[in-house]
């Protein structure tokens, strides 16, 4: 093989996994499994498609080496391949709010009250948290809280969390997290809490978020 040749074949294998990237719902379903592994239907349900086309979407991402399966019963379960996997969906991202307007501006719709954005970094936020100045609440599902979560967070699924607001001090400001900064059940939640007299923000930050800064992440049995 000449040179050029082998070239275009290099360049050939890293654009497998750009083509891989180039669907919005695909990045959405990379995201889902950055929370830990999900089945098919689990998938299709939260990024709102058939079933058939969520397969067909894994299909592409699992061509390109970016998911792996495994088969629970009768059912068929994804998780990502690595956790290099969930970093590259922080830094296409990142890239992405840096250089495109439409995005920039999508965001800072998201933050129209920026007093409800936690004001502290990811390792002051760690600090405040062990020394109980602050409660860290993720209000995703239990299972995504089981397989990883911010180091000292509770867990308060958003459908629960208006029964449970007893669990949670007044006295204390609750910063609220989900999967990232296009997620808003955190939103939501701080919506909710507000209203009941709780000082509440929230955080943009997830676990690949978490992740990707190098900071230590809590999972089953640890918190």
């Amino acid at each position: 093989m000449d040179s050029r040749s082998l070239k275009d074949l290099l360049y050939e294998q890293v654009a497998r996994v750009g083509k891989a990237l180039g669907s919005p719902k695909r990045l959405e379903m990379l995201e889902m499994l950055a929370q830990g592994e999900k089945s098919v239907d689990v998938l299709a349900g939260e990024v709102a498609i058939d079933i058939k086309l969520a397969s067909a979407h894994l299909k592409s991402l699992r061509e390109a080496r970016l998911v792996q399966s495994r088969r629970d019963g009768k059912r068929i379960v994804y998780r990502l391949s690595g956790p290099d996997v969930a970093q590259l969906g922080v830094n296409l991202r990142q890239v992405a709010e840096e250089h495109l307007v439409e995005l920039q501006m999508a965001l800072r719709q998201m933050m129209a009250e920026p007093n409800r954005l936690a004001q502290v970094g990811r390792k002051e936020l760690l600090a405040q948290a062990k020394r109980g100045e602050v409660v860290v609440l993720d209000v995703r599902p239990p299972d995504e809280f089981d397989a990883a979560h911010l180091p000292y967070a509770r867990s308060v699924p958003l459908p629960e969390l208006a029964q449970r607001l007893a669990e949670l001090p007044q006295d204390v400001e609750i910063v609220a997290y989900c999967r990232g900064p296009f997620c808003l059940m955190s939103d939501e939640a701080v919506k909710l809490l507000r209203a009941h007299g709780y000082r509440a923000r929230k955080t943009f930050d997830g676990v690949s978020e978490w992740q990707a800064a190098g900071l230590p992440l809590g999972t089953a049995g640890r918190r």
